[in-house]
């Protein structure tokens, strides 16, 4: 067996000690960091899409009439499953959260429809769905937080100085991130109270008094 050149081995641990020191080793722990808060985020996702048909279906049971909104919710999950999103490409990712809020809205005015509805909310199995799903949206909103926040800090990291000019030098770049302000907003379901009576009209205005007449001229 070949031993090693003492020359070359001392190179090795030179440019060891180097990249150690300029950052190397801890863009490799945020980058992992981040590839697994991701892998999160859509594990909660993948989540909820299981939960609704069977959602859709229970909601069925006692309003089939209420077919507008059901697609409306079956149709968000089919395009937002459809979507094979990588994470590193900002467009991909803009398209992922779109999807993702478009089904957000739509589970939110199904919320909506199911007040209305005594008999479904008292029926076990929907109690029982609508728990688990609220449980999985609180667990995307934890993962979805925990996300930005990885990314942040791995994007704050490679653009300090030393780390900077390893990541450079290893062809590490910024990774887009969520945009909650949009999110937000294409989450927010419209506000509809099907249980709100018109408000009253206003009382007319009273008539004006006429004017006096003037009295008739007297005669001779």
């Amino acid at each position: 067996m070949r031993s090693l050149n003492p020359f070359r081995a001392a190179a090795l641990l030179l440019l060891a000690l180097a990249l150690s020191g300029c950052g190397y080793n801890q863009i490799q722990q945020k980058d992992e960091a981040v590839s697994a808060g991701w892998s999160e985020v859509l594990n909660q996702y993948q989540r909820r899409a299981d939960l609704i048909p069977n959602l859709v279906n229970t909601v069925k049971g006692y309003a089939a009439h209420e077919q507008q909104v059901l697609t409306a919710v079956t149709e968000a999950r089919a395009k937002a499953s459809s979507i094979s999103v990588n994470a590193d490409d900002p467009a991909s990712l803009a398209q992922f959260q779109s999807a993702q809020g478009e089904l957000s809205g739509a589970l939110s005015r199904l919320m909506v429809v199911v007040e209305n509805y005594p008999n479904l909310k008292a029926d076990q199995s929907f109690v029982n769905l609508q728990t688990q799903l609220e449980g999985t949206e609180n667990r995307i909103t934890v993962a979805r937080g925990r996300y930005i926040q990885l990314v942040q800090d791995y994007n704050t990291t490679i653009r300090q100085f030393p780390v900077n000019l390893t990541a450079m030098m290893f062809g590490h770049k910024a990774k887009p991130n969520f945009t909650v302000e949009n999110e937000a907003q294409i989450s927010q379901a419209p506000t509809v109270d099907f249980g709100a009576t018109p408000a009253p009209a206003p009382p007319a205005a009273p008539a004006a008094p006429e004017a006096p007449q003037p009295a008739p001229a007297p005669t001779h």
